[in-house]
């Protein structure tokens, strides 16, 4: 999302009419379109549940923790919480 003057697409009555209300103040202007859930545009999601599923599956394949942390580059604890959650 990108910042854009106001001035270059709104018609000067409603910028007039809004200038009344909020005068040198930053306004976000939510979408019409339904929102999508974190990562479900970027495909962030996508990878992270992957890259989550590989560690689970390199986990019980034998590979240590520490291992695990070092070839993800993850803390210990991160690669904890990923290899006991249950999805």
């Amino acid at each position: 999302m990108k910042y854009i003057n106001a001035a270059d697409i709104l018609p000067q009555e409603l910028l007039e009419e809004i200038t009344r209300y909020a005068s040198g103040k930053l306004l976000y202007v939510p979408s019409l379109h339904e929102k999508s859930s974190w990562g479900e545009r970027s495909g962030s999601k996508k990878y992270y549940r992957e890259r989550n599923q590989k560690i689970k599956e390199l986990f019980q394949q034998g590979q240590s923790m520490d291992d695990l942390a070092e070839t993800f580059y993850l803390s210990n604890e991160t690669i904890r919480k990923i290899i006991h959650t249950k999805n």
